[in-house]
């Protein structure tokens, strides 16, 4: 399950890919257009950035705006980067490993075969999907605009 952090991490990056690539957005207003506690979001953003996804402006005109076009960021880096491990168990993680402590041996365990299907699923799809596939009305206009189409 995906933590609350992440699952505002989300929400912020589509919000934000509704604006033009390199556009800065105040915290404020990302905060309060999808109900996010502003301190818990600051958090959020500093992690973005730290990751290579984000970049900020400090001072009165500044905000965070995307380093990375928001199709080249996938849900899998927003997930590792907030939440670390996307596996379920860890005895299938594959970068955060540890034994569940159950079996003697995981290659003929069960649990761990069902289990590492699941990831390896989840994986495909986590990494094929981008922050622009969150919103399908997004139109792309110039270098990566992420406006909503006017009906």
């Amino acid at each position: 399950m995906l933590s609350k952090k992440c699952q505002y991490a989300l929400h912020a990056l589509k919000f934000m890919a509704q604006h033009p690539v390199g556009q800065l957005l105040h915290i404020k207003e990302i905060a309060s257009q999808e109900h996010i506690p502003k301190k818990f979001l600051e958090s959020i953003l500093r992690d973005l950035k730290t990751a290579g996804i984000l970049g900020s402006k400090m001072g009165n005109i500044g905000g965070y705006y995307f380093i990375k076009k928001p199709s080249d960021v996938t849900l899998l880096e927003v997930i590792r980067t907030i939440d670390g491990a996307v596996a379920m168990l860890p005895c299938v993680s594959l970068n955060y490993y540890q034994s569940c402590g159950f079996c003697e041996d995981e290659s003929t365990c069960g649990i761990n075969s069902a289990f590492s299907k699941v990831r390896d699923e989840t994986l495909k799809i986590l990494s094929a999907t981008t922050i622009r596939d969150l919103s399908p009305d997004l139109i792309t206009v110039g270098r990566d605009w992420g406006g909503y189409k006017k009906s």
